[in-house]
């Protein structure tokens, strides 16, 4: 599946019961391009035996890390849950925290149980802002000319997401391109892929707060709309000017089937 081209591989674990070491295991064979199926991560599908929500996913990147959160995983995560006898609504756990999900036929959209807040910061001789949306993330503002320079960004993107600033978990670096008050491009250089990915939905959250913030953003209800190299994703959340917080915060999307069949694990 592939949510404006981020491409994940799902499966239903129910039966399987492939424990965490196993997982990590997995994801480099399968989402080797080459030699595997390919893909930017691995998800599992579960029964939340803890009885906090309806179903766990379980997500790894291609390189067998945990990532706090994946958003557009998420998204593909909710649809294929429903093929599955899923309701359109539910709730699922990843780590710790609750989300919700809400499917719409091939449209998703995720709650997130998240508040955050910008930090600016200056690494590398770059300003930057820090905004955790239940992973790492910086945002890099640019202007649009520089979106299109892959090899100079991937250059970027390399040195940032490895900065000792952000040891030992590193971060995921976006690079983003105001259009509108509420429109913005968007090109994001993943951790764990370790290259730039055609959509990031945490980044696109990261991505569409901190032009928010950039513009001075008041308190509010807001709904932003990012492109991205894989499509187009929309960003809801609320403001509060007094406390500097973000909330109510909801990542919208297309997602796609590209094609089921079998592995050999």
């Amino acid at each position: 599946m592939h949510g404006a081209g981020n491409d994940f591989i799902l499966f239903d674990n129910r039966a399987l019961k492939l424990n965490n070491e196993e997982l990590t295991q997995l994801a480099p064979a399968i989402c080797n391009r080459k030699f595997g199926v390919g893909s930017d991560g691995i998800i599992a599908l579960q029964f939340d035996e803890t009885k906090k929500a309806d179903l766990v996913m379980s997500y790894k990147n291609p390189d067998g890390s945990d990532a706090g959160m994946c958003g557009n995983g998420a998204r593909c995560f909710s649809r294929y849950a429903v093929t599955l006898g899923s309701p359109d609504r539910f709730t699922f756990r990843v780590h710790d925290k609750i989300y919700e999900a809400e499917v719409e036929d091939d449209n998703v959209i995720i709650s997130f149980p998240l508040s955050t807040k910008v930090i600016e910061k200056s690494i590398a001789n770059e300003a930057i802002l820090d905004i955790y949306t239940n992973t790492e993330h910086i945002v890099c503002p640019m202007i649009v000319e520089e979106l299109e320079q892959s090899d100079q960004l991937i250059k970027k993107g390399r040195l940032l997401r490895n900065h000792k600033e952000f040891y030992p978990k590193g971060t995921n670096v976006n690079f983003i391109s105001g259009i509108e008050s509420d429109k913005l491009c968007l090109q994001t250089y993943e951790r764990g892929v370790e290259d730039l990915t055609l959509a990031c939905g945490t980044g696109a959250i990261a991505s569409a707060i901190g032009w928010h913030f950039l513009q001075h953003g008041k308190s509010g209800n807001f709904f932003y709309e990012v492109k991205v190299k894989g499509g187009t994703l929309y960003v809801h959340f609320s403001f509060d000017d007094k406390k500097a917080h973000y909330h109510n915060i909801k990542l919208e999307g297309p997602i796609s089937f590209v094609y089921s069949g079998e592995y050999y694990y």
